[in-house]
């Protein structure tokens, strides 16, 4: 088969380390990737958004199969867009059609998605520009801390949690009356905030079977001890130390389940991967949000744990025959740490050159923000590289993480020297 990847970061390099090892693959593109990509596919210098200059790609180039990292190509109908064209109907899509993407698309949608099927979440209600008023009054009517969400697509960095009211009506003001997340915040979704333990879950579905891959809890905020500003995650355990049997069970039956039959019953055609955010509220799990793709660090430690042939798998989604799929899962665990660019997740440099690659054994490092230029690997974003190592526990894989970064420099380097602190 000819596969083409969409995307460029961690996530869509460790779907192409995975995708190279299958036999049944015999050509791979990846659009537009990054130096990672580059050793393993043939990158193609196209925007995931681009979907005339996808089109040509994949007639000119015979491609079987698409595999969708990212979401917004999602959420603005690359599924749709191959389905309504004679040329392109034939071809394998991994991702969810657009309907099903506003999942992730509009927290809105998410809300009134979950509150429908009874899939236990936070309590919230959504406000636009008209009714910021009623928007003052429902957070003077909770507890802080504060839980702003903005509607639509902000890159990962569209919710704030604050613990004064008279900030939160000043940020609800710039989001919805300024456009702090642009088009993102024109609604706003308002929530009770919930106090626990955020994990990932990761699920595969054809529309009407599913599978459970590995569970990975990651790290989002830049500073140690999870202090600091958002980014896009600093790192990614699997598995999850503190979710036992019982625990997996109330996560399937309480939340999967509802899930993948409510899909069903609003006709809401899904082929590929649903992301749901966690938290873990005393012994009971509760959705925070849907992601309609794989997360980015956590693919970096659920897909090399995955033993199967991941084409296969993407084949059985594309057939609705994932049922016949068993999946193989490999017991040891699983860490990987991002070296991410100075002053991310705010300004700063592009264009560093990387060295030490060479030097690194024992660990997979998944490019992310990097490119090859005049023969060097450089900096081309803030979140610069992921070091995945094994271990027979989350510790000894994390020492062998940081011993790969020990071989590892570019100029500012910064990296968190604590994940799994928690756990």
């Amino acid at each position: 088969m000819t596969i083409l990847i969409l995307g460029s970061g961690g996530r869509e390099h460790a779907f192409a380390w995975k995708i190279a090892q299958s036999p049944l693959c015999n050509k791979l593109y990846v659009a537009p990737g990054n130096s990672g990509t580059a050793k393993i596919a043939q990158n193609v210098n196209i925007s995931v958004t681009n979907f005339p200059a996808i089109k040509e790609l994949v007639t000119s180039k015979g491609i079987d199969m698409v595999v969708v990292g990212p979401e917004d190509p999602l959420v603005q109908g690359i599924h749709d867009f191959f389905l309504n064209n004679n040329e392109l109907k034939e071809v394998a899509v991994i991702g969810p059609q657009k309907a099903a993407a506003a999942l992730e698309g509009s927290k809105k949608f998410a809300k009134e998605f979950m509150f429908r099927h009874n899939i236990p979440t936070a309590g919230y209600q959504s406000f636009n520009k008209n009714t910021i008023e009623e928007g003052f009054k429902f957070l003077e009517s909770l507890s802080p801390p504060y839980v702003l969400k903005a509607d639509g697509l902000a890159a990962g960095k569209g919710v704030l949690i604050i613990n004064d009211l008279d900030q939160a009506k000043q940020e609800l003001k710039s989001m919805l009356l300024k456009a702090k997340f642009g088009e993102a915040s024109s609604k706003v979704v308002i929530e009770e905030f919930l106090d626990g333990i955020e994990l990932s879950c990761f699920v595969l579905t054809d529309g009407q079977s599913y599978k459970i891959l590995p569970m990975a809890k990651d790290y989002k905020r830049i500073g140690e001890g999870d202090t600091g500003l958002n980014t896009g995650g600093m790192g990614a355990v699997s598995p999850v130390p503190f979710t036992t049997e019982e625990f997996f069970n109330k996560i399937e039956e309480r939340i999967v389940k509802p899930t993948i039959e409510g899909l069903k019953k609003d006709n809401l055609p899904y082929k590929g991967f649903i992301f749901i955010g966690l938290i873990k509220v005393g012994d009971d799990p509760k959705v925070i949000e849907y992601n309609v793709r794989m997360g980015d660090p956590e693919t970096e430690v659920v897909v090399p744990r995955i033993q199967n042939d991941l084409v296969q798998i993407f084949q059985a989604i594309a057939n609705k025959k994932l049922h016949s799929i068993n999946l193989e899962i490999d017991e040891r665990a699983a860490t990987t740490v991002m070296l991410v660019s100075g002053g991310y997740p705010e300004a700063y440099e592009k264009g560093k050159v990387i060295t030490g690659l060479d030097k690194i054994n024992g660990s997979i490092a998944f490019h992310a923000g990097a490119i090859v230029k005049d023969g060097n690997v450089v900096t081309s974003g803030g979140r610069v590289m992921a070091i995945t190592s094994f271990g027979e526990n989350y510790q000894e894989a994390i020492k062998k993480s940081y011993q790969s970064i020990d071989q590892l420099k570019f100029d500012k380097m910064y990296y968190r020297k604590d994940i799994g602190f928690d756990l």
